[in-house]
């Protein structure tokens, strides 16, 4: 099959196209011919590296799939050859406490496509079958791969960590990335009040298109004046944060009492410094999380089939242009989601 592969770690020109061999299912996996796949920032570090984390190098990357099954082990009953389907990226052990309750995200063995082995960079993606889904004719390859990480990751920041209630304010960090534009549309799905940021005004219309209340524009607006300013100094319920470093203090400062800072990465840097006066004296909570639980993927789908949550696609490219789909994610030029189809 063809592929994308990585050897080392460093710039695009690390994202080589090779031939391999298509691999082999055993009794209880599935075999995905892919039909698309999206940009990820984790596909961004694989590529070019973590100071301490090492990646099973040379590796394909890619974290989200869509595609037809291609074959199935003999093991195998919920779907058949032909199925159209969407790949829940994480992949646990199945048979632990967490996973046994359905927190298969908490696995102590839980890997992602992508990171830990091979991703949907390629033709074929061979994964357990339980994380194969089935995908209705009413969802396009391209939005589903667009949906899977993002809206998962983003439901369980808001829905499962945050708590998210009707009325609540919820200030969305980064609203034009991929995590960034699924969370606005969740926390409206829940009925809050949304405020978000972004780095340039000509992105805030497409934020104000997702249903945002308000858009902060950071190059030219400081998010604590103007959350102080909107909400009459009373701050948000929830901050949602994806950015690290850079905003930290801020979000913090942005909290009412009793509010929640839910954070899942940090692309500006891990290094944040907390006052903890702030935390003790308003009484907030820093949660984290990765990733979410599978089973609440069937109940994303089945909103993005509804309408009522759909996937942001800043634009669709082959993958024969990965490396310029790299390069928009790297330097911030999209809103939502890069796809590539295969």
């Amino acid at each position: 099959m063809k592929c994308v592969r990585i050897h080392e770690h460093g710039g695009v020109e690390k994202l080589l196209f090779e031939e391999i061999d298509t691999p082999s299912v055993g009794a209880d996996e599935v075999l995905v011919h892919v039909k698309a796949t999206s940009i990820n920032h984790l596909d961004l570090w694989v590529r070019q590296g973590l100071p301490g984390v090492r990646f099973p190098l040379p590796m394909i990357p890619g974290v989200d799939a869509a595609g037809v099954v291609a074959e199935c082990g003999t093991a195998v009953r919920h779907v058949q050859t032909g199925d159209r389907v969407v790949v829940a990226q994480g992949i646990s052990c199945g048979h632990c406490t967490h996973c046994l309750n359905g927190n298969d995200n908490l696995c102590k063995d839980y890997k992602l496509i992508g990171e830990h082995r091979d991703g949907a960079d390629a033709e074929y993606l061979c994964v357990p079958s339980r994380n194969v889904i089935q995908l209705s004719d009413e969802i396009s390859f391209e939005s589903a791969a667009a949906v899977a990480l993002v809206f998962l990751t983003a439901w369980q920041m808001l829905v499962d960590k945050g708590m998210v209630q009707p009325g609540d304010h919820v200030l969305i960090i980064g609203g034009s990335s991929g995590v960034g534009s699924a969370g606005i549309q969740i926390a409206k799905l829940f009925g809050a009040h949304v405020y978000a940021t972004t780095s340039v005004d000509a992105k805030a219309d497409r934020l104000l298109q997702l249903g945002t209340d308000e858009v902060i524009v950071t190059s030219r607006q400081r998010i604590f004046e103007e959350v102080r300013r909107l909400t009459a100094k009373r701050g948000v319920d929830i901050v949602f944060d994806h950015v690290g470093r850079s905003v930290w203090e801020e979000s913090i400062r942005c909290l009412t009492k009793g509010g929640k800072l839910v954070t899942c990465g940090a692309t500006s840097g891990y290094d944040a410094v907390t006052d903890l006066r702030y935390i003790f004296y308003k009484q907030l909570q820093i949660v984290g999380s990765t990733m979410g639980r599978k089973g609440d993927l069937l109940r994303i789908l089945e909103f993005v089939r509804q309408g009522k949550l759909r996937p942001v696609i800043d634009r669709v490219l082959p993958i024969e242009e990965i490396r310029e789909a790299h390069r928009i994610v790297e330097e911030g030029k999209h809103v939502g989601k890069v796809v590539m189809t295969l």
